[in-house]
């Protein structure tokens, strides 16, 4: 079995190639796989897997025309998720890398299916090494809510970006959060989980910290849906909706752009290696 590890400012993912849809892909398989120590080690499992062929799952949405590829996301603990920004940006360039894009794939941009709906990705420059930009669709600042650490509470803004986000703005120092553990949040509210990020407010350049943790995985280095809802918050806090604002995770820098109709995630996408799964670990490990 074909494996390849990537990730994106350090939010790392396992990718599968399926493009029949054969693998059975169990939440003990992807564990396993995500384990750093019995594993390979990632914040994610991406499968890539055409959607026509994608079989059943009542939780993706309908085949759409034209749409070949499908990135079946799972965290780390098994669970499924709608979406991942940084996910998307490695299955893109995964995708140029095995040459499964029609050439050239970064003239137009070319579309992905994904539980979150369907993402339009461009190669910024070379498809093998420049940046990847990624439409993420419209997103707005929900309710108010409040996340906790640490006894403290801290306000923020739900931000729907096909996967849940509560967003806190704050002056605190960042860095001195313990994020060890999920922070606390409002269960009527986020009755599936939700990822958290706290993040500085917009400086004098146009740039903000951020830290995440992401449901059914820990803190991450990084988290592209949690980037651009970061933005949508930060935006707000500071009276305004739109425009683009860097921000700096702690596994590199990625930018956003907030228009009137949409929000744009532009950021690397590293491959590092390929390989080959051992079928008696697979097989074990189901």
């Amino acid at each position: 079995m074909q494996f390849s590890k990537g990730h994106g400012t350090e939010n790392d993912f396992v990718l599968l190639p399926d493009p029949d849809g054969a693998l059975e892909l169990t939440p003990t398989r992807v564990t396993a796989l995500c384990d750093r120590r019995r594993g390979l080690g990632a914040d994610g499992v991406l499968r890539v897997v055409r959607w026509a062929a994608l079989g059943s799952d009542d939780r993706a949405p309908e085949p759409e025309p034209g749409v070949e590829w499908f990135m079946d996301y799972r965290n780390a603990d098994g669970s499924v998720a709608e979406m991942c920004g940084n996910g998307v940006r490695v299955f893109a360039r995964y995708l140029a890398h095995s040459g499964l894009l029609p050439a050239p794939p970064h003239r137009d941009g070319f579309d992905l299916g994904t539980r979150g709906g369907v993402r339009h990705v461009g190669f910024d420059g070379d498809p093998s090494s420049g940046e990847v930009s990624v439409d993420m669709g419209p997103a707005a600042p929900g309710e108010t809510s409040t996340a906790s650490v640490g006894g403290r509470a801290f306000p923020g803004v739900s931000v729907d970006l096909g996967n849940p986000h509560l967003v806190c703005v704050t002056d605190a120092a960042i860095d001195g959060l313990d994020l060890t553990y999920p922070p606390g949040h409002d269960p009527a509210l986020f009755p599936h989980g939700v990822n958290v990020e706290f993040v500085s407010p917009v400086d004098g350049r146009g740039e903000v910290i951020m830290r995440v943790h992401e449901r059914g995985v820990g803190e991450t280095r990084s988290c592209g849906t949690g980037t651009v809802a970061a933005v949508v918050a930060a935006l707000r806090h500071a009276g305004r909706a739109t425009g683009t604002v860097a921000v700096h995770t702690r596994g590199g820098r990625l930018r956003v752009t907030v228009d009137a109709a949409t929000t744009t995630l532009h950021g690397p996408a590293v491959l590092v290696a390929h390989g080959e799964l051992s079928r008696s670990w697979w097989d074990a490990a189901g």
